[in-house]
């Protein structure tokens, strides 16, 4: 288990560290609204190349991206508006799991049963307004 203790000024060399520590697959963002998950997730896939700025997929749950060369990066989903685990098995779950690609998943507590063993958590906690800390928990 890492924890990394960062300012946002900091996030595109945190991005760097942990690609560097996180090997490619599904990574599970927890934390409190107004954390900086998508603010994260954003570093992430601007660090891995990606074409376009990541947002977050509320509304639509997912988010496709793919790297400037046009290859597949990964999936971007947001499980808040979720009201039962069968709605993220309807949407294909099983299946985005299925892709050799990065999976960057918000409120991961709403599908948790779902979750494939071999994941990547990521526990952001606020440390003050501008401070953030990061626990990484390989399974």
């Amino acid at each position: 288990m890492s924890k990394i203790i960062y300012t946002q000024v900091e996030l595109p060399e945190i991005a760097r560290e942990l690609l560097e520590l996180i090997p490619k697959g599904i990574l599970a963002f927890y934390g409190p609204m107004g954390a900086g998950k998508t603010t994260l997730i954003k570093a992430l896939v601007k660090e891995l190349d990606g074409k376009d700025e990541a947002s977050s997929p509320t509304f639509g749950i997912v988010n496709e991206y793919h790297t400037k060369a046009g290859a597949l990066l990964g999936y971007h989903f947001d499980f808040y508006r979720l009201n039962k685990t069968t709605e993220a098995l309807d949407m294909g779950i099983e299946d985005y799991f299925a892709v050799d690609a990065w999976q960057f998943i918000e409120w991961p507590e709403k599908i948790e049963a779902l979750l494939p063993p071999a994941i990547t958590k990521i526990y952001i906690e606020l440390v003050d307004e501008n401070t953030r800390q990061i626990t990484v928990q390989h399974k």
